[in-house]
């Protein structure tokens, strides 16, 4: 993420991973994973095909399109041009040289489609040179997924922030129903937009604030047009993510569930404990992997969750992933929490953030709980604050 290039760390790495060079590509800024990683931004429009490679020993090497030679001029590396398609094919040729396996921006059957950005014509060119595709996944996760202390430490800040400021929009439901005053979803994201903007955050899109059945639909975003007020007897689902509105911030992305009312229905009550059980049962797998130092892959963090809801009869209603990565993109590159979307055989590395949201959707409502976690080489935490029991927005 906040990171200069630094070819000797990625030599390194490819020499591990038993890959000849890692080789990007891009035409027409498809791949916004080679430029960061890559850490240049184009000096001219990119409309034409340019390829890198970084080998696992010696000098990377650059192939642009002559009327757009200045393209990676940002980079290191022997600069080679082509014109035509022929030409463009034998210089690659003699770029791959010698190279019997390269990593790409691929994934097998599109496994991972966060990091697929190769499309399936290239990769059939670089296999008809001779050159076996390996996916870069796991090589992503290390150059793109890892957070440095400057960046854990805003996502920390937002947290702080989020966390304050979801407090608060749940006390204004509380306190519209206690008045009697009438309130809406699209009021209370109105609220939580302002309030980023005070506290200096900023957001892609969102939040989702839902009511009953809507909450039902886990990516429902309230607008004027299909807002429903908030009353008596309602369940109340805010999902919120933010970050520092600075360069390299990286998001807190949290979600939280009410019941307005003094009691929750006892149904309503034994769904949310649920759900706190399969997130609790998420963090403590990856919790214990990491304190044991034994590798934990995402797929192994959905079972989890996926498994504590199953054993309550509940396995129908729990339709997404239990969760994400979470870099400067609320939706990072890293492992996500997934046996169930994709399976994600990727391994939780080190200085890594993620989310653990697992949720259990009926056709009257919908309840999800989600936190935060940020691993280290050993330990691994909750990095904001956790919801142990349904919140009660009391009414007259």
């Amino acid at each position: 993420m906040a990171h200069s290039l630094d070819i000797q760390s990625i030599q390194s790495v490819l020499r591990e991973s038993n890959v000849d060079g890692w080789l990007f590509f891009d035409h027409h800024a498809r791949d916004p994973l080679a430029y960061r990683i890559l850490r240049f931004a184009p000096s001219q429009m990119s409309t034409r095909r340019w390829y890198y490679l970084v080998p696992a020993e010696g000098e990377p090497q650059k192939l642009c399109h002559r009327i757009e030679s200045h393209m990676l001029d940002d980079v290191p590396g022997l600069l080679t041009l082509y014109s035509g398609w022929k030409e463009q094919e034998h210089q690659l040729a003699q770029m791959l040289g010698g190279a019997k396996r390269v990593a790409m921006q691929y994934s097998p059957r599109c496994k991972i489609p966060a990091v697929s950005m190769v499309d399936g014509g290239t990769v059939e060119l670089i296999r008809s040179l001779g050159v076996e595709v390996a996916s870069s996944a796991n090589l992503i996760q290390l150059f793109e997924a890892t957070l440095t202390e400057q960046q854990y430490h805003s996502h920390l800040e937002a947290g702080k922030r989020a966390d304050k400021l979801r407090r608060a929009a749940f006390d204004r439901i509380a306190a519209a129903l206690a008045a009697g005053r009438t309130i809406g979803e699209i009021d209370v994201k109105e609220f939580i937009l302002a309030a980023f903007v005070r506290e200096d955050l900023v957001t892609d899109h969102g939040p989702i604030v839902a009511v009953n059945e809507n909450a039902s639909d886990p990516h429902y975003e309230p607008t004027q047009a299909s807002s429903r007020p908030i009353r008596p007897g309602d369940v109340v689902l805010i999902d919120m993510w933010a970050k520092l509105r600075h360069p390299g911030a990286v998001y807190y992305d949290i979600t939280w569930t009410g019941y307005c009312g003094r009691t929750a229905p006892p149904e309503i009550a034994a769904t949310f404990d649920v759900v706190a059980g399969a997130r609790d049962a998420a963090i403590r797998v990856v919790q214990d992997a990491i304190e044991e130092q034994r590798a934990i892959c995402g797929f192994e963090v959905d079972d989890a969750a996926r498994a504590h809801i199953a054993g309550r009869g509940l396995s129908e209603y729990f339709v997404h992933r239990t969760g994400h990565s979470i870099g400067e993109d609320v939706h990072g590159a890293g492992a996500n929490m997934d046996n169930f979307e994709t399976h994600d055989e990727r391994q939780i590395v080190p200085n890594s953030c993620f989310s653990i949201e697992p949720g259990v959707y009926l056709p009257s409502y919908g309840i999800r709980s989600e936190v935060n976690m940020f691993v280290r080489a050993g330990s691994a935490q909750v990095t904001g604050e956790v919801q142990e029991r349904m919140l009660l927005l009391e009414t007259p």
